[in-house]
Order: C-alpha cells, then sequence, then structure tokens
C-alpha cells in the first residue's frame, strides 16, 4: 500500500516496474483497486501479461502497456512442423499425448480408467480420436509470432551444433588435442566444445547474425511490445520497436510511433517528466530535496550560452565574442572606439577644423589690424600666444579621435593638459596686466616699474613649466596605455587608460587651479574704467571655462567607451570655444564692423567726452 499511495500521489504518468509480472501483480490490483487512472506500465523481459493472471477491471486498465522481450524471429519450418505432429507418427515423444489432451480438451482411453468410468465423471470430457487437427485449433495456442523462449532454445541448439561440427571438423595435423589429433564423436570433452563454441558465427536462415562477445553474451536485442486490450477482454500483443545495442549509436533504438495504442487517458504519447527540458540557451538547476529530474531552467548569464537541450552548464564565449540574445550560440563582439567613420567622431573632428581655423582667421586679423589700439591693448603679443595656444586646443581633440594606441594615448593628455595651462596662463597674465595697468594710471604709483613684457611672460612660462613638469612626471611613473575593456556586453571597447589616475586628476586640478586664481582675479577687475579693462570678457569666459569642465568630471565618470572619449572632446571644444568668444569676438566685431570705435581717443576719452556732453547740455 506504501508502493500504491507513492503512485496515487506522483505525478508521473508513466510508471517502469523492474520486476516479474507474478511480483507486481498484487500492486496492479491494489492499483486499480483504488481507482488510480491515467497510468501507462513499462515492464522488462519478464513482464509478460496475460488475462488468465488478472480480474478483468486490473486486465482493462493495462491497456497501453509496454514491456521489452527477448527478441524473436520465423522459425523456418517451424510451423509446418508443428502442424503435422499426430500420436501415431510421433511415438517417441513423451509430452505428445499430454499435449493433445490438453489441446483437445479430450482423453485418450488407455490412460488409466476405464471408458465408462471416464464418461461418467466428466459429462463434457471426451475421448481423444486420433481425428483432431492442430491447424483448427485456437490460434492463441500456438502464436508463432510470439515464442520467444522457444526461438531463443533453437539459436542455443544451432549454435551448439555448429561448435560441434567446427569441432569434429579439424585436421589431424591442427587438432586441439595436446598429441595433434582431433576429437572423435564418442570422445568429446565440455572444454573442447566450449572452445569452439566461443567462436561461433553464423548466419540464421530467417537472416539473423549469431556470434559471442568476449564475455560470451550473444547481441543484445529485444523487442519492445505493446498491449492493445479490448473491452470483450481479448487482446493484441504487438511488436512496435526494438533495441539492438550492437546497432549503430543512431539506430540502437527504433520505435514505430503510430502502431503504439495508448489508454483511453492518452491521445498521444504521454508526456510524464517533472520538469520540461530546458531548451538552448539555459541551463538545468536542481531542486533542493527533490528527485534529479526535477529542475528548474536557469537562463544563461549574459556572455555564456548553452547550444543544447538539458545543458547541466553554461559555456562562456570566448574574449573576443559575446552570446547572442538566445544564448544559444557565441558572435563576435563589435570593436568600439571614437573613429573618424563613425558619425560622432566625424561631427567633431569637422567642429574642431572648424574653430581651428576660426582662430587661425582671428589671428590673421590681430596681426593685420596689429598697430590699431584695441589690438595694442592689453599686450599685443599675449593675445598672439593665446590665439596660438586656442588653435592647438582645437587641433588636439583630434587626437581623442581614432583608434587608440600607446603613443596617441600618451600624446592626448599631455598636450591637452600643457595647451590648456598654456592658455589659461595667457588669459591670467592679460588679467593682471589689466590691474596692474590701471593702477600704474594713479600718481606716484610703484606699479609703472611692472609695465612691460618681462612680468606676463614669466609668468606664462611659470604657470605652464609646473604642468608640463607634472606631465612629464606623469610619462615617467605611470603612463597612459591603449587597453581593451571587455566589461562591456557585445563590445570590444578599445581605449586609453590614464596610467595613474590620481596624476590624471592632479593634472585637471591644476588647469581647475589656474582656472580659478584667473577668474577672481578677472572678477574682483571687473569694475575697473572701460579704458583699459577686458576684466568684464575674461570673466565670463572662464565662468564659461570652469562650468564647462565642473560638468565634465560627472558626465565623464558616468559614460563608457566611445562616448567618454566623446565627452571630453565635446569638452575641450566647448571651452576652447567659450575662451575665443568671449575674449576675441568683441574685438574682432570693432575691428571689422565698427573700425570708428578702434581709435585711442575712444578707447581712452570715452569718459571725459560724455562728461563734456553732459555739462553742455
Amino acid at each position: 500500500m506504501r508502493i500504491v499511495e507513492t503512485v496515487r500521489q506522483s505525478t508521473a504518468k508513466v510508471i517502469i516496474a523492474y520486476s516479474h509480472v507474478v511480483t507486481v501483480a498484487p500492486i496492479l490490483k491494489a492499483v486499480a483497486e483504488e481507482n488510480i487512472k491515467g497510468k501507462i506500465w513499462i515492464g522488462t523481459n519478464v513482464f509478460i501479461i496475460t488475462p488468465d493472471l488478472f480480474s478483468e477491471d486490473v486486465w482493462l486498465s493495462l491497456n497501453g502497456t509496454l514491456a521489452m522481450a527477448f527478441h524473436v524471429n520465423d522459425i523456418p519450418g517451424f510451423e509446418d512442423f508443428v502442424y503435422s505432429i499426430h500420436p501415431s507418427s510421433s511415438t517417441d515423444d513423451i509430452f505428445i499425448k499430454t499435449f493433445w489432451e490438453k489441446a483437445f480438451t479430450c482423453k485418450w482411453p488407455d490412460y488409466g480408467h476405464s471408458q465408462t468410468h471416464m464418461a461418467n465423471s466428466s459429462g463434457d470430457l471426451s475421448f481423444c480420436t486420433g481425428t483432431e487437427r492442430v491447424d483448427q485449433m485456437d490460434p492463441v495456442l500456438f502464436d508463432f509470432k510470439n515464442l520467444r523462449f522457444t526461438y531463443n532454445a533453437y539459436l542455443a541448439v544451432y549454435a551448439f551444433a555448429h561448435a560441434l561440427h567446427s569441432l569434429l571438423s579439424c585436421k589431424a595435423a591442427d587438432g586441439p588435442l595436446s598429441t595433434g589429433s582431433c576429437a572423435t564423436i564418442d570422445k568429446i570433452h565440455p572444454h573442447e566444445e566450449l572452445q569452439h563454441l566461443k567462436h561461433v558465427h553464423f548466419v540464421t536462415e530467417s537472416g539473423e547474425e549469431v556470434f559471442f562477445d568476449e564475455n560470451g553474451d550473444p547481441p543484445a536485442i529485444y523487442d519492445i511490445l505493446n498491449w492493445q486490450i479490448f473491452p470483450n477482454r481479448t487482446y493484441q500483443c504487438v511488436t512496435v520497436g526494438n533495441v539492438n545495442f550492437s546497432a549503430p549509436q543512431s539506430k540502437k533504438v527504433t520505435i514505430n510511433q503510430s502502431s503504439i495504442a495508448w489508454n483511453s487517458f492518452f491521445s498521444k504519447v504521454p508526456d510524464s517528466v517533472c520538469s520540461a527540458s530546458c531548451p538552448p540557451g539555459f541551463r538545468k538547476a536542481a531542486r533542493e530535496g527533490e528527485p534529479v529530474c526535477c529542475f528548474d531552467c536557469v537562463p544563461c548569464a549574459d556572455g555564456e550560452i548553452t547550444n543544447q537541450t538539458d545543458a547541466v552548464d553554461c559555456q562562456k564565449c570566448p574574449d573576443d565574442q559575446w552570446s547572442n540574445k538566445k544564448h544559444d550560440s557565441c558572435i563576435p563582439r563589435v570593436i568600439e572606439f571614437l573613429s573618424y567613420d563613425d558619425t560622432l567622431g566625424s561631427v567633431l573632428s569637422t567642429i574642431s577644423i572648424f574653430c581651428s581655423l576660426v582662430t587661425i582667421s582671428i589671428l590673421c586679423i590681430f596681426i593685420k589690424y596689429k598697430d590699431t589700439p584695441i589690438v595694442k591693448a592689453n599686450n599685443r603679443e599675449l593675445s598672439y600666444l593665446l590665439l596660438i595656444s586656442l588653435m592647438f586646443c582645437f587641433l588636439c581633440s583630434l587626437l581623442f579621435i581614432g583608434r587608440p594606441t600607446s603613443a596617441t594615448c600618451m600624446l592626448r593628455q599631455i598636450a591637452f593638459g600643457v595647451i590648456f595651462s598654456l592658455s589659461v596662463s595667457c588669459i591670467l597674465a592679460k588679467t593682471i596686466i589689466v590691474v596692474i595697468a590701471f593702477n600704474a594710471t594713479k600718481p606716484n604709483s610703484a606699479s609703472k616699474k611692472w609695465i612691460g613684457s618681462r612680468i606676463p611672460t614669466c609668468l606664462v612660462f611659470l604657470c605652464s613649466a609646473i604642468q608640463l613638469i607634472l606631465c612629464l612626471f606623469w610619462l615617467g611613473t605611470a603612463p597612459p596605455y591603449s587597453s581593451v575593456n571587455l566589461e562591456s556586453a557585445q563590445k570590444i571597447i578599445i581605449q586609453c587608460s590614464e596610467g595613474s589616475i590620481e596624476l590624471f586628476y592632479a593634472m585637471l586640478g591644476y588647469l581647475g587651479f589656474l582656472a580659478c586664481v584667473s577668474f577672481l582675479v578677472a572678477f574682483l577687475a571687473r569694475n575697473l574704467p572701460d579704458s583699459f579693462n577686458e576684466a568684464k570678457y575674461i570673466t565670463f569666459s572662464l565662468l564659461v571655462f570652469v562650468s564647462v569642465w565642473i560638468s565634465f568630471i560627472p558626465a565623464y565618470l558616468s559614460t563608457r567607451g566611445k562616448y567618454m572619449v566623446a565627452v571630453e572632446v565635446f569638452a575641450i571644444l566647448a571651452s576652447s570655444t567659450g575662451l575665443l568668444g568671449c575674449i576675441f569676438f568683441p574685438k574682432v566685431y570693432i575691428i571689422l564692423l565698427k573700425p570708428d570705435r578702434n581709435s585711442k581717443d575712444c578707447l581712452l576719452g570715452k569718459t571725459s567726452v560724455r562728461k563734456r556732453t553732459e555739462l553742455s547740455w
């Protein structure tokens, strides 16, 4: 009953009974009595069921049962032999008369009882006359397609006969005996027969090959039987396939599913699994405390695949490949870097070249109008140097576009740091000159001795040299280098690693320090008289510059791949454009479009002219 209860609670629809049918018969009976339905039974080669073993309700519940059975084949001439047997012609057969009585429900009159006594003891039992015909018997009694044990006995006899023939067919000089002679029919030893039996290899008349392997086993061939039971208690046992262990792997099991008749609960092959098979792209994860056939299908992680059903583990893709969406195959990764062929890279490079050309144009304008008051004001040499540095600022952004190499990785950051430091140093020098120039106009001012080109030149050189030394130290200790980033899904990112992130931020920090000092000085000098003052424009340009680079840091840290490089290129272009536009565009406007304001009187006498006009009114 414990087994029956297990069957009742189980969701399995197919039960394999590894037992003799007589042993499992009480379980089958109890399952039927408990009204447990919707089960298919599968048995071994000793699970041969017949109606006389079961009651009607149990028998009908076994419809659709499958079982393995010894392979059977035709025995040529056996059917004719059986139909020709007769007590009169088979006098040497001690079983013939017993068989005759059982088959035809009769008694031979000379079998120990008188004729009168036999007739009285059983009214429906007649005497055997010998005229009965075997070929008119119930066909169930002689199912020539299902004589499995008979067929194996037939093969065994023929194997022994072939071995005996081999033993007696030897040549005298090559005989197996120690004397070199052959065995005779009256002097055969068992071990001699066995020695020849091991090497038997023949083909029966029905075409079946018979031999024995090194273990003494014949070819393992089994038939798959299907019991098809009908409501009137009749049945047929149909061979629906076979198992041949000596066949190639793909042909070991053959089944004709269309010839199988399942019971009334199944219209197709029963689906009896605890868990459905995991398709490619998933792996099996065992459920704790449950049988091994119960599992969950877990999708493979990114970068891992399974290309077969019911895989236990996922396979990791090679470094240059990635898993597809279904995780059932590896596909090549996309190599990513900010290239000139990319739309983003081409746009940024176009802007960089355009801005550098604009800067060169402004430099040419300043050189052409170098003797005008607006160019000479605030040290025109510094203006030239600032324009040249801004031109290189725009052009250095081109180093960030294209496939990164060790050379470009070192050059791009160093060029960026030194050139931008030069630009900011020029702005700081211009701002300090504004302050010195204003103070020098005061009577008895000590600032007059600082007017000249020596102070701004020294200041630019000193500020730029500090950044250059810092960058050279960076190159000498942990320089930037080209690396491959495999962390992003489906991409191989070729990028520049900073080498020393501390020195990278030290370079940016020093640049930010120069910008802040310049901004502070320009902000304090913004209200000086207009005659010598461009501090207002410098203040606004540095405000743009600092704002761009403050917003750059979080944007840079939150992006990856080509977009990280694009953020830095955009920051370079935006900050350089801010400096160029705020400092030089107003002057170019006056030079080209308002030449009447580009005069010494206008620059120096603007305040006095306004006052005289007011007094005249």
